[in-house]
Protein backbone atom coordinates (compact mmCIF):
# COMPACT_ATOMS: atom_id res chain seq x y z
CA UNK A 1 0.00 0.00 0.00
CA UNK A 2 1.13 3.56 -0.45
CA UNK A 3 1.42 6.17 1.44
CA UNK A 4 -0.31 9.27 1.38
CA UNK A 5 2.38 11.82 -0.34
CA UNK A 6 0.02 14.95 -0.06
CA UNK A 7 0.06 15.70 -3.88
CA UNK A 8 -3.88 14.91 -4.18
CA UNK A 9 -4.24 18.11 -1.87
CA UNK A 10 -2.39 21.03 -4.12
CA UNK A 11 -5.37 20.08 -6.43
CA UNK A 12 -8.13 22.69 -7.05
CA UNK A 13 -10.56 19.58 -6.60
CA UNK A 14 -9.68 18.55 -3.30
CA UNK A 15 -9.87 22.38 -2.20
CA UNK A 16 -12.97 22.45 -3.64
CA UNK A 17 -13.88 18.98 -1.18
CA UNK A 18 -12.79 21.11 1.44
CA UNK A 19 -14.30 24.83 0.97
CA UNK A 20 -17.76 22.72 0.75
CA UNK A 21 -16.99 20.42 3.85
CA UNK A 22 -16.15 23.38 5.85
CA UNK A 23 -19.36 25.63 4.33
CA UNK A 24 -21.68 22.90 5.46
CA UNK A 25 -20.03 22.60 8.92
CA UNK A 26 -20.20 25.97 9.52
CA UNK A 27 -23.66 26.14 7.94
CA UNK A 28 -24.53 23.61 10.45
CA UNK A 29 -22.89 25.16 13.39
CA UNK A 30 -25.37 28.05 12.45
CA UNK A 31 -28.50 26.35 12.12
CA UNK A 32 -28.97 25.99 16.09
CA UNK A 33 -28.72 30.27 16.63
CA UNK A 34 -31.51 29.97 14.00
CA UNK A 35 -34.00 27.79 15.56
CA UNK A 36 -33.24 29.49 18.68
CA UNK A 37 -34.10 33.27 17.23
CA UNK A 38 -37.35 31.57 15.91
CA UNK A 39 -38.38 29.99 18.95
CA UNK A 40 -38.17 33.60 20.63
CA UNK A 41 -40.70 33.78 18.18
CA UNK A 42 -42.93 31.18 19.46
CA UNK A 43 -41.79 32.61 23.05
CA UNK A 44 -42.96 36.50 22.94
CA UNK A 45 -42.41 39.68 20.96
CA UNK A 46 -41.04 41.45 23.06
CA UNK A 47 -37.91 38.23 23.40
CA UNK A 48 -37.71 38.39 19.86
CA UNK A 49 -37.57 42.16 19.40
CA UNK A 50 -35.00 41.98 21.80
CA UNK A 51 -33.05 39.41 19.71
CA UNK A 52 -33.43 41.28 16.45
CA UNK A 53 -32.25 44.55 17.90
CA UNK A 54 -29.19 42.83 18.92
CA UNK A 55 -29.11 41.33 15.65
CA UNK A 56 -27.90 44.96 14.52
CA UNK A 57 -24.98 44.96 15.24
CA UNK A 58 -22.23 45.26 12.68
CA UNK A 59 -20.87 42.20 13.48
CA UNK A 60 -24.22 40.58 12.98
CA UNK A 61 -24.05 42.32 9.48
CA UNK A 62 -20.89 40.76 8.40
CA UNK A 63 -21.76 37.27 9.98
CA UNK A 64 -25.21 37.82 7.69
CA UNK A 65 -22.66 38.23 4.69
CA UNK A 66 -20.57 35.24 6.07
CA UNK A 67 -24.06 33.43 5.90
CA UNK A 68 -24.93 33.96 2.50
CA UNK A 69 -21.50 33.49 0.86
CA UNK A 70 -21.20 30.24 2.97
CA UNK A 71 -25.10 29.14 1.32
CA UNK A 72 -24.31 30.13 -1.89
CA UNK A 73 -20.40 28.71 -1.83
CA UNK A 74 -22.26 25.27 -0.25
CA UNK A 75 -25.03 24.96 -2.76
CA UNK A 76 -22.77 26.01 -6.13
CA UNK A 77 -20.18 23.86 -5.11
CA UNK A 78 -23.06 20.60 -4.45
CA UNK A 79 -23.99 21.44 -8.27
CA UNK A 80 -20.51 21.31 -9.64
CA UNK A 81 -20.25 17.80 -7.53
CA UNK A 82 -23.41 16.87 -9.07
CA UNK A 83 -22.60 18.29 -12.68
CA UNK A 84 -18.94 16.63 -12.51
CA UNK A 85 -20.54 13.30 -11.92
CA UNK A 86 -23.05 12.77 -13.62
CA UNK A 87 -21.99 14.40 -16.81
CA UNK A 88 -19.35 13.35 -19.37
CA UNK A 89 -16.96 16.26 -18.83
CA UNK A 90 -14.98 15.74 -16.15
CA UNK A 91 -11.74 17.01 -17.18
CA UNK A 92 -13.09 20.89 -17.12
CA UNK A 93 -13.43 20.54 -12.68
CA UNK A 94 -11.14 23.42 -12.79
CA UNK A 95 -13.02 25.75 -14.68
CA UNK A 96 -16.08 24.49 -12.61
CA UNK A 97 -14.59 25.60 -9.31
CA UNK A 98 -13.57 28.79 -10.86
CA UNK A 99 -17.33 29.26 -11.57
CA UNK A 100 -18.84 27.92 -8.46
CA UNK A 101 -16.52 30.43 -6.55
CA UNK A 102 -16.99 33.40 -8.67
CA UNK A 103 -20.62 32.99 -8.33
CA UNK A 104 -21.00 32.55 -4.65
CA UNK A 105 -19.09 35.68 -4.55
CA UNK A 106 -21.08 37.57 -6.93
CA UNK A 107 -23.99 36.48 -4.97
CA UNK A 108 -23.02 37.69 -1.48
CA UNK A 109 -21.62 40.71 -2.75
CA UNK A 110 -24.99 41.63 -4.18
CA UNK A 111 -26.83 40.52 -0.73
CA UNK A 112 -24.06 42.83 1.04
CA UNK A 113 -24.65 45.91 -1.02
CA UNK A 114 -28.31 45.31 -1.14
CA UNK A 115 -27.95 45.19 2.88
CA UNK A 116 -26.34 48.50 3.20
CA UNK A 117 -28.93 50.22 1.54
Amino acid sequence: MKKNDMRNRKHASWLAFGVHRLSGVLLTVFLPFHFWTLGLALESEAALDTALKWYEAPVFKLGEWLLVFLLAVHALGGIRLLLIEFRPWRSLRLGWISASVGAAAVVSFAFLIASLN
